[in-house]
């Protein structure tokens, strides 16, 4: 197969993202269930974070023009939080607890540990500042300021914010419904026995381990005969649950590889063959206008299709701001022998020292070894055309990263 019949990997991903329409559907979830979902609209502060001057430290609330070297001051109050102080007495300090709103009158705050205490008075034993240890309203979060845009993915920190400002409930994309269809006559699922030429079902749960990764839902799973009509009947009742359709296997060139042969007939065929390994065999198109991802049927291979390809089209889909991974750049701990046409991506792992780190890679990269991925943490990338020295630099993707 020569170079010009395989399409290079970035214009491949541009077709497809061209085609990845942002969800229409949305719905509202408590924050509590928010984790992971995606922001369908962007959210403004409604008010001061924290509302008021607060004490960042336990310690006095003092006034830093009555404070005097050697001179002690008298504790007039007590501010535990939660309570709205009364003004502070001139000339003297008030009791003050981390969290607690800062007193009128009152311009600093004193450390306890910084402090003599004795019969009601404190002797300050340290320098103070105006404004020390106070935290200002609005210091997090100022009214009227962006809080979160709009495709911003919830983590515990933004639930955090979320909680932060009042809001109990956020409205955020819905999730995207999925297909999985695993073809193969040889595919057994777990817990039955082998016959004569049957292979477990890997990619099944591989795909929905995936899937529930990146947030969304599995709405049809099934393993597809090979056969022409059992492939077209498959991908039809696909396309009538699901938003989007993943299969393994099914389009290379053999005589049993039906899927990509049902979507050339059906006109739905738009992209076939990526200058990618593994996954060269990766077909993308649609089943009565539900988009279809054809990944090879290899398990490695099914591994990193999703995650460099099928992934960057959920995250647009799913209407999120961070498309594409960004990844590092780390030296390479292997080399490489001829240059290949098409861009491999490598299981691999970054190890040595913080100050020293390196990537090594796997010694068998056969795109049937799925234990590779399960050794590694990441995939390198060696780009078309490039043979690699060890020391050079590459591009390392952490698995944390391909997968959030």
């Amino acid at each position: 197969m020569s170079a010009n019949e395989l399409t290079p990997l970035d214009n491949a991903l541009q077709h497809i993202l061209d085609r990845a329409p942002v969800m229409s559907r949305t719905e509202t979830v408590a924050v509590p269930d928010s984790l992971g979902r995606i922001l369908a609209e962007s959210l403004s502060v409604p008010a001061d974070v924290p509302p008021a001057d607060n004490s960042a430290v336990d310690g006095y609330a003092v006034c830093f023009g009555d404070i005097s070297p050697g001179t002690p001051l008298s504790v007039s109050s007590r501010i535990p939080a939660g309570v709205a102080p009364a003004p502070l007495e001139p000339g003297t300090a008030a009791r003050i607890f981390t969290g607690s709103e800062i007193p009128r009158g009152a311009d600093a705050v004193v450390m306890q540990e910084r402090v003599e205490y004795t019969d009601n008075m404190i002797l300050i034993q340290s320098d103070v500042a105006p404004g020390q240890n106070i935290r200002r309203q609005g210091q997090d979060l100022a009214r009227g300021d962006l809080a979160l845009a709009e495709g911003a993915r919830i983590r515990p920190q933004e639930m955090g914010l979320l909680a932060s400002m009042g809001i109990s409930q956020v409205l955020v994309t819905a999730r995207l419904k999925v297909a999985v269809l695993t073809t193969g006559d040889e595919l057994v699922d777990p817990g039955h026995p082998l016959g004569p030429g049957q292979i477990y079902n890997t990619n099944r749960f591989t795909l929905q381990g995936l899937l529930a990764q990146a947030g969304c839902e599995l709405v049809y799973c099934e393993t597809v005969r090979d056969t022409r009509e059992a492939t077209r009947q498959a991908l039809a009742t696909a396309a009538e649950k699901a938003d989007l359709i993943i299969t393994s296997g099914g389009v290379s060139v053999g005589e049993e590889d039906h899927v990509r042969a049902v979507l050339k007939a059906s006109g739905g065929l738009s992209l076939w063959r990526l200058a990618i390994k593994p996954g060269k065999p990766l077909a993308f198109g649609a089943m009565n206008d539900t988009p279809v991802l054809g990944l090879p049927g290899n398990p490695a291979a099914v591994l990193v299709t999703f995650l460099v390809v099928a992934m960057p089209y959920i995250r647009k889909r799913q209407g999120r701001q961070d498309i594409l991974p960004v990844g590092e750049s780390l030296p390479a701990g292997f080399e490489t022998g001829a240059a290949s046409v098409r861009r491999e991506f490598v299981r691999a792992r970054k190890q040595g020292s913080p100050e020293r780190p390196e990537v090594v890679a796997f010694p068998n990269q056969s795109s049937g070894v799925l234990s590779s991925a399960c050794w590694a943490d990441g995939l390198a990338v060696i780009p078309e055309h490039t043979t690699l020295r060890h020391g050079d630099i590459i591009t390392f993707y952490p698995f944390t990263e391909l997968l959030s």
